[in-house]
Parts: C-alpha cells; sequence; structure tokens
C-alpha cells in the first residue's frame, strides 16, 4: 500500500478524522484524553489512533509514563497539493481574473 492509500484510508473514517480535529485543536493529548471525547472503548480508539500512525498522521512521543499524541500536518499538505491544488488552480486563477476585470484592474 503506498503512503497516499494509507492517507486515504485513514481520512475515509469519521472517528479518525475526529481525532485528527482534536488534536488540531489541542496537540499532545494522552489516549485517556482522546478517549474521554468519544463514546467508544479504548481499545477502538487505540485501533483508529493506529491506522493514523500507520499512515503518518499521528506522531507519538513518550513522557515518563504518558504517550502523547500529535497531529503531523505534513501527509495531508502532500495530499493537498498532490490532488487538490492543481484542480482548483486554473478555477481560481478564472476568479482572481474575474474580479480583477470587474473592479477595473485589468
Amino acid at each position: 500500500m503506498s503512503d497516499d492509500d494509507r492517507v486515504f484510508k485513514a481520512l475515509a473514517d469519521p472517528t479518525r478524522r475526529f481525532l485528527l480535529d482534536l488534536l488540531f485543536a489541542r496537540d499532545g493529548r494522552t489516549l485517556t484524553e482522546l478517549e474521554s471525547e468519544l463514546e467508544m472503548t479504548r481499545f477502538g480508539v487505540m485501533k483508529h489512533l493506529r491506522v493514523l500512525e500507520e499512515a503518518n498522521l499521528v506522531v507519538t512521543r513518550r513522557s515518563g509514563r504518558e504517550k502523547l499524541h500529535f497531529l503531523n500536518r505534513v501527509p495531508i499538505r502532500e495530499i493537498h497539493d498532490r490532488w487538490i491544488d492543481k484542480y482548483t488552480e486554473p478555477h481560481v486563477t478564472a476568479l482572481v481574473e474575474l474580479k480583477d476585470h470587474l473592479e477595473g484592474k485589468s
């Protein structure tokens, strides 16, 4: 499975997207903190985090006895640059040109 495939698989699940949103809001959360935001078992949250780690969307660091989870934004940016940005660029350029034309700048 390619890196892109792992990221798309990880992002396909709403629970995993919610976990990423939690880490975006505040990085460095423990499993207990993340689990408290979801109505599922600790084991279920661990499984979702494992998928996110395999996709390199979440990285962990030990701090004493705690394992802290952090959002890694790089894979999402790479997906954006590869799959989204190139499709939106012509439209954005056209809108900017239209705006300039309507405002009399061109």
